[in-house]
C-alpha cells in the first residue's frame, strides 16, 4: 500500500515538472506592424534603456549643480583624539626642558555654507563647541564659539561660479535633446531590423516558390526532352535552375533566422518569441518644406546648443588665462563669540568678540612668459572654435537640406517601384502561361522570374528608405511633421 502512495507521489511530481517546463517552453507568436515595432523599440529596448540612464546621468548632474547654489549645512566632531608627547618648554636660563603632555580633545561644530556665484565668493555661519581633558593636572576646558560669521571674497579672479550658471544649463537642455534625438535614432534602427526581417521573409516566400515553380519546369522538361521537342540544353538549363532554387532556399531560411534573432535581441525578446510581420501597402505622401526643417533643426536640435556651448567655453578659457596672467588678491574677514571655562555652562557665559581679517595679495612678477603663452593660446584656440562652429552650423543646415529633399523624392520612388512590382508580377505570370504551351524557352521564362523577385524586393527596399530617411530628419530637427509638432518626453517618467 506505501509502495503504491509512493509511485502515485512521483507521478504527481513528474507531471507537475513536465507541465512546468513544458510552459516555460511555449513559443509565443507574434505578429507585427511597423508601428507595434516602433513603439516596443521605445518602450522595452535595451537601446532606450541605455539612453535613459545617459540622461538620468545628466540629470543628477544638472541637480548637483544647481544644489551647489544652496546653502550647505554640515555636522563636523572629533570624538576623540587622544595625545601623548614630550612638548620643549623654555627656562629663564636660556635652556629648554621637555615635559610629558597628555591631553584629549573632543569637538563639534555646525556649519552653514553659501556660495555667492555673483561675486566668485562665499560665505558661512557657524557654531561649536570643544573640550581639553589635561591628563597630567587633571583639568578640563570648554571652549565655545556661540556663533561666527565669515566671508571670503576673491578680488579680480577667475570666477567659476559665474561660468557654470552659464555652461551648465546649456548642457542639461543639450542632454534632454540628446535623449530624444536618441529615441529617434532607435526608431531608425528599428526601421532597419524591421525591413530586414521583412526583406527575408520575402526571400523565403520567393525562394519557396521559385523552387516549386522549378521542380514542375524540370518535370515537364524532362517529359518534353523524352519525346524530342527541346533540346538536351533546355533540360540542363532547368535542372540548373532546380538546384540553385533549392540552395537559395536553404540560404534564405538561415538569413530569416539571422534577421528573426537581430530584431528580436533588439526588442528585448527572448528566443522563445516567434515573430512574423505585416507590411503596410503604402506609405503618407506628404511633403516637408525645407525652410520650415531647417528652422526646427536650428531651434531644437542639440546640436546647435552644442556649438553655443563650445563658444561660451571657449570665451571661459580666455577669462580663465587672463585672470592668472595678472595681480589678484583674496579677502577674509570673520565676526563672532566665544568663550573658554572649565565648566560646560560657565563656556556660555558672556562670551567675548572674536575678530578675524586677512588680505592675501599675488603679484606675478617673472614667469618668463608663461602666464601671456597660456592667455595668447587661449585666444587663439578661441578663434579656432569661432571658425570651427560657424562651419560646423553651415554643414548641418546643408545636411538638414539635402535629407529633406532625399525624403521628398522617396515617396514617389515608393509609388514607381509599387507599379513596378506589380509590372513584373503580370509579366511572370504572362511568361509562365506562354512557357508552359510551349511558345518561349526556360531561359526566357528564368529572366523574367529574376525580374520579378528583383522588383518585389525593390518594392520593400524603397519603404525602407522612405521610413529611414523619415526618422534621420527628425534626428536633426526633433520634430514630427506628420502631425506638425515638435518631439517631446515627460520628464518624470525618467526620474528615479
Amino acid at each position: 500500500m506505501r509502495f503504491h502512495q509512493l509511485q502515485i507521489i512521483l507521478i504527481l511530481l513528474f507531471m507537475s515538472l513536465f507541465l512546468g517546463l513544458g510552459k516555460r517552453g511555449t513559443a509565443q507568436n507574434k505578429t507585427l506592424t511597423l508601428e507595434q515595432v516602433l513603439a516596443l523599440a521605445k518602450e522595452q529596448s535595451p537601446d532606450v534603456v541605455l539612453a535613459k540612464h545617459r540622461f538620468r546621468s545628466s540629470y543628477w548632474e544638472f541637480r548637483s549643480y544647481k544644489a551647489s547654489r544652496l546653502p550647505s549645512l554640515a555636522l563636523n566632531s572629533t570624538l576623540l583624539g587622544f595625545s601623548r608627547s614630550y612638548m620643549p618648554v623654555s627656562q629663564d636660563d636660556g635652556s629648554t626642558r621637555y615635559i610629558s603632555v597628555q591631553d584629549n580633545t573632543s569637538s563639534v561644530s555646525a556649519q552653514i555654507n553659501q556660495n555667492v556665484g555673483f561675486t566668485g565668493g562665499y560665505f558661512y555661519i557657524e557654531s561649536g563647541l570643544a573640550r581639553f581633558d589635561n591628563l597630567v593636572t587633571d583639568t578640563t576646558v570648554f571652549r565655545s564659539i556661540p556663533l561666527m560669521i565669515g566671508y571670503s571674497q576673491p578680488t579680480l579672479q577667475f570666477n567659476q561660479f559665474r561660468w557654470e550658471k552659464k555652461i551648465e544649463p546649456l548642457k542639461y537642455e543639450e542632454a534632454k535633446k540628446e535623449y530624444i534625438r536618441k529615441l529617434e535614432e532607435i526608431s531608425e534602427k528599428a526601421v532597419n531590423y524591421f525591413y530586414d526581417l521583412a526583406l527575408s521573409q520575402l526571400n523565403v516566400d520567393i525562394a519557396e516558390m521559385n523552387y516549386n515553380n522549378n521542380d514542375t519546369i524540370f518535370k515537364i522538361s524532362q517529359g518534353r526532352y523524352n519525346i524530342g521537342t527541346i533540346a538536351e540544353n533546355d533540360l540542363l538549363q532547368s535542372e540548373l535552375a532546380l538546384l540553385n532554387s533549392k540552395s537559395d532556399l536553404a540560404q534564405s531560411r538561415i538569413n530569416l533566422a539571422i534577421s528573426k534573432f537581430r530584431l528580436r535581441s533588439f526588442l528585448g525578446f527572448n528566443d522563445l518569441v516567434d515573430i512574423q510581420l505585416i507590411l503596410q501597402d503604402s506609405v503618407p505622401a506628404f511633403e516637408i518644406q525645407t525652410n520650415k526643417a531647417i528652422q526646427q533643426a536650428v531651434e531644437n536640435s542639440g546640436t546647435i546648443l552644442s556649438l553655443q556651448r563650445q563658444i561660451i567655453e571657449s570665451e571661459r578659457d580666455v577669462a580663465k588665462a587672463k585672470a592668472e596672467n595678472r595681480f589678484n588678491a583674496e579677502l577674509y574677514a570673520s565676526f563672532g563669540l566665544n568663550q573658554a571655562s572649565g565648566y560646560l555652562s560657565g563656556a556660555y557665559e558672556r562670551p567675548e568678540n572674536q575678530q578675524q581679517a586677512n588680505l592675501g595679495i599675488r603679484i606675478p612678477i617673472l614667469d618668463w612668459g608663461q602666464g601671456k603663452g597660456r592667455y595668447r593660446m587661449a585666444q587663439s584656440q578661441q578663434e579656432v572654435v569661432k571658425t570651427q562652429v560657424e562651419q560646423a552650423r553651415i554643414d548641418f543646415e546643408q545636411q538638414v537640406l539635402l535629407k529633406v529633399m532625399q525624403f521628398n523624392e522617396q515617396d514617389d520612388q515608393v509609388l514607381i517601384a509599387s507599379k513596378a512590382d506589380e509590372i513584373a508580377r503580370k509579366r511572370y505570370e504572362v511568361t509562365k502561361q506562354r512557357f508552359l504551351i510551349g511558345k518561349i524557352g526556360v531561359l526566357d521564362l528564368n529572366i523574367a522570374s529574376q525580374e520579378k523577385d528583383l522588383a518585389q524586393r525593390s518594392y520593400i527596399q524603397a519603404q525602407k528608405t522612405y521610413w529611414t530617411y523619415y526618422y534621420n530628419i527628425r534626428q536633426y530637427t526633433l520634430y514630427d511633421f506628420h502631425q506638425q509638432i515638435p518631439l517631446e518626453f515627460d520628464l518624470k517618467e525618467l526620474e528615479y
